[in-house]
């Protein structure tokens, strides 16, 4: 998570109450945009806006098991992608996002709709516009590494 830790580190040190299952090579930018209450505010206004924006119909036409589920994973994956507690690991294992994805067909059409709504969310719930950039930055690299198409 090199690609926090930099545009965070100098706000790391004025941290006093940070998580302690964190690890701490990684970016606290988890505790710095609010940690649990904001991640899983992050997933669920992801979804949501994924529901209301027409913008994404085939992405929501491509999940198949119930939102909350989908919704769920996002939280956890989020949680360790952002320097928090490795949720999603802890459950299922290294994410492999791209092996996971794989049976998805994901072109650039695809993978802008999941941004269109990622980025909704992300200025919907976190509050601080250079977080906002540098997260979102970060987001859009991996998502056109998902893409297959």
């Amino acid at each position: 998570m090199n690609w926090l830790k930099k545009v965070f580190q100098r706000k790391q040190h004025s941290q006093k109450n940070i998580n302690s299952s964190r690890d701490d090579r990684q970016s606290n930018a988890y505790e710095l945009i609010g940690g649990e209450p904001v991640i899983r505010a992050l997933a669920h206004q992801f979804y949501l806006q994924m529901q209301e924006q027409g913008r994404a119909s085939d992405l929501l036409s491509m999940h198949q098991a119930p939102i909350e589920e989908s919704e769920q994973k996002l939280f956890e994956f989020l949680s360790g992608w952002l320097g928090g507690p490795g949720l999603f690991e802890q459950k299922y294992g290294h994410p492999a996002l791209r092996a996971r994805h794989m049976p998805f067909k994901i072109d650039k059409e695809m993978r802008d709709q999941w941004l269109f709504c990622m980025k909704q969310a992300i200025e919907i719930e976190i509050e601080e516009v250079e977080h906002q950039n540098v997260i979102f930055m970060a987001i859009s690299r991996l998502a056109d590494n998902m893409r297959n198409q």
